[in-house]
């Protein structure tokens, strides 16, 4: 098995910041990232300590989202060059990593 090196990017979002949609279309339409994955959470808190869930009561527009996508790393690099301009600091974590090329 062959592998090649990627960079891993994880964003950190909330439904309420409405930027979930902009991102992905950016990803996808400009960026051509090799593959985007989002997750909805079902509870969360950041720097403000406010809990954000979801309960059968109370279903709230505000839930956590992550969004992950990879490439290779130099393609990464602009591509984070960008996202910096739309994301606060702190809600972007990026990594090494490596995918298997299926050679």
């Amino acid at each position: 098995m062959t592998t090649q090196a990627v960079t891993m990017v994880r964003l950190y979002l909330t439904e309420g910041q409405h930027q979930y949609q902009h991102i992905m279309q950016y990803l996808h339409d400009e960026a051509h990232v090799a593959g985007v994955t989002a997750f909805r959470g079902i509870a969360g808190f950041g720097q403000s300590g406010a809990m954000h869930s979801s309960t059968l009561l109370d279903m709230s527009l505000d839930l956590p989202l992550i969004m992950e996508f990879f490439d290779r790393p130099e393609k990464i690099e602009s591509v984070l060059e960008h996202l910096n301009q739309l994301i606060k600091p702190g809600h972007i974590v990026s990594w090494p990593a490596t995918i298997n090329t299926g050679e």
